[in-house]
């Protein structure tokens, strides 16, 4: 069954710091390229970052470039986001997803998305 979990969300002032983790299980992890995508409240899906199979390459939307950075450590099935400089903008459903910018959605049907984690960027 495959699972993606994600964690590390919470309140944090602007200005501050998260860092998100995606625990993923029951598929061949290291063989995907892996995004974060995010759903502000009453907005649709954005994607935000992808990251190669590899972890050499990496990708951002302009909204989060510079501030956020996408890694992986494929020993431990395991993508992260972390996140400096946080705005009130970037409050949001975060989710993890296998895929880059332009295919991170066409496995979502198939079972390969979690919950996400909750980031509220507020003072």
């Amino acid at each position: 069954e495959v699972q993606l979990v994600e964690s590390g969300g919470g309140l944090v002032q602007p200005g501050g710091s998260l860092r998100l983790s995606c625990a993923a299980s029951g598929f061949t992890f290291s063989n995907y390229d892996m995004s974060w995508v995010r759903q502000a409240p009453g907005k649709g899906l954005e994607w935000l970052s992808a990251i190669n199979s590899g972890g050499g390459t990496t990708y951002y939307a302009d909204s989060v470039k510079g501030r956020f950075t996408i890694s992986r450590d494929n020993a431990k099935n395991t993508l992260y986001l972390q996140m400096d400089s946080l705005k009130p903008e970037d409050t949001a459903t975060y989710h993890c997803a296998p895929g880059d910018r332009g295919s991170w959605f066409k496995l979502r049907d198939s079972g390969y998305w979690g919950q996400g984690t909750q980031v509220t960027v507020s003072s």
